[in-house]
């Protein structure tokens, strides 16, 4: 395949979407599997929903994604800036030229006058499209409506014949005049619409192929006219699958995490992400489901895009991650648990090595980092700054007489003078078991819910162990006095 340069553009209103990452990866990895470039650049014309500080998270979510991007914002290259609100003198160059040309013109409507003329439509059962002008504004009727406050914006004069895209996704569509208008360059307030920016943009910049989400390619024939009106090469286009809830709607944030540092912050691997962020309108070969990154750019082809609506299935990416840790090494997860814990207030000791690689390693089958802190944040917490399950007190304390307190009190002593190490542990509670005829359940959750307040802890042996005998005794003593 020739080289071929992609890009992804996207506006900054938040964090990176999931939607937003599936066309980012996509860009990425046909660039790389192509030899050629992948571009980052900032939309954000669109003041009115600008995010000053999404820039840098949606450049820290790319990383976070190892999507390495070769040209634009943080980077640099030979066609920046890179942010469009830094290109408006380019967009103006252009739009005057279009003017100059014949190819748009002004108009000055107010928003009031335009209303109307949309309600005129709706009552004639129309769809409403701007009526342009028997003869067309010059420059001399701008400066009167400038001069008397009436916003001046910038139309392209429609050459008022079919359009059709050729999409690798979606095949050829095609847009009748009919369905056209004579639609907006300029804005009043000076800056560009996306679609003059987009084009401009995609020109200057080299692009060669524009892979976006769907709901993009109902606007692709005003990109085809402003290319044709300003004599730009024509790129390939792929639109991508809609990405639905297992509903079959929209996704969005009923149904919980959207967004890629969300996932990030729960505790999810970023290879996992990618991988099943991968396979949402795509497939490999084989039907494979486990691939790497560079094994992804290996078999990345739009061939393989299908055109139906992909589904986000929150119970297979949560698989995926529980796999993923599962066949990570140590050191990897390590870096991936401090990561979390960076992003989250717990009483894990992040700065404890030694700690961390142990929660690992005795958590081993956890489904998120957010699990390890779940069953062992209560270790590090003060001894009075947990509350007890009351379930768990009834049915693994007070049960059968008060046999847990029983246990309790019969071992208290006896942990007070062991050796404190997972091994004298175990042979104390392994020979209390023979002695007293109970299971090590009847033994171990006992003590596990006077420690930690619930029925869920690592091994007893482990959970004794990083609490240390004072603090073991301590709760003990709490859970008796509060509870017996």
């Amino acid at each position: 395949m020739s080289p071929i340069k992609t890009r992804f553009a996207p506006s900054p209103t938040g964090h990176l979407h999931v939607g937003g990452a599936r066309t980012a990866l996509f860009n990425f990895l046909l660039a790389r599997r192509t030899g050629g470039k992948f571009l980052l650049r900032i939309e954000d014309t669109d003041r009115e929903r600008h995010v000053e500080d999404a820039v840098p998270k949606i450049i820290d979510d790319l990383r976070w994604l190892g999507l390495e991007w070769d040209e634009g914002i943080a980077v640099g290259g030979p066609a920046g800036p890179y942010r469009q609100s830094e290109r408006l003198n380019i967009y103006k160059g252009y739009v005057r030229a279009l003017l100059d040309a014949g190819k748009a013109y002004y108009a000055f409507e107010t928003s009031e006058e335009l209303d109307a003329l949309r309600k005129q439509a709706e009552a004639e059962k129309r769809s409403f499209r701007y009526p342009r002008p028997e003869r067309l504004p010059g420059a001399g009727d701008a400066e009167r409506a400038a001069a008397q406050g009436r916003p001046l914006v910038v139309r392209l004069l429609n050459p008022g014949r079919d359009v059709t895209i050729r999409d690798d996704a979606f095949g050829e569509v095609t847009v009748p005049a009919t369905e056209q208008d004579d639609f907006i360059l300029a804005k009043a307030d000076g800056f560009p619409t996306y679609h003059l920016a987009n084009v401009v943009d995609d020109a200057l910049m080299g692009i060669t192929y524009i892979m976006r989400g769907q709901e993009f390619l109902g606007q692709t024939w005003r990109h085809v006219l402003i290319r044709e009106a300003l004599g730009f090469p024509e790129p390939g286009y792929c639109h991508l699958p809609l990405i639905m809830d297992m509903q079959g709607r929209k996704l969005s944030k009923r149904d919980g995490d959207v967004d890629v540092h969300s996932f990030r912050r729960h505790g999810y691997l970023p290879e996992a992400l990618v991988n099943f962020i991968a396979l949402l309108g795509w497939r490999p070969t084989g039907d494979r489901e486990k691939l790497t990154l560079d094994e992804l750019i290996a078999e990345f082809g739009v061939d393989r895009l299908g055109k139906s609506n992909a589904k986000f299935d929150r119970d297979k990416l949560l698989a995926f991650n529980t796999d993923a840790a599962a066949a990570a090494s140590e050191d990897r997860l390590l870096a991936g648990f401090r990561d979390y814990l960076s992003l989250n207030d717990t009483p894990v000791p992040s700065g404890d090595e030694a700690m961390l690689r142990l929660l690992l390693r005795i958590n081993a089958g956890f489904r998120t980092f957010a699990d390890i802190v779940t069953k062992c944040g209560v270790l590090f917490a003060a001894d009075d700054a947990f509350e007890y399950d009351a379930k768990a007190v009834e049915k693994v304390l007070r049960k059968g007489d008060g046999a847990g307190f029983a246990v309790l009190a019969d071992l208290r002593p006896r942990l007070a003078e062991v050796d404190w190490t997972p091994q004298a542990i175990q042979t104390l509670l392994d020979g209390y078991c023979q002695s007293s005829g109970l299971g090590m359940g009847k033994v171990a959750q006992p003590i596990r819910v006077a420690v930690t307040g619930s029925t869920i802890s690592p091994p007893i042996y482990d959970t004794l162990t990083i609490l240390g005998r004072e603090k073991t005794l301590a709760r003990i003593d709490r859970c008796i006095g509060r509870f017996k």
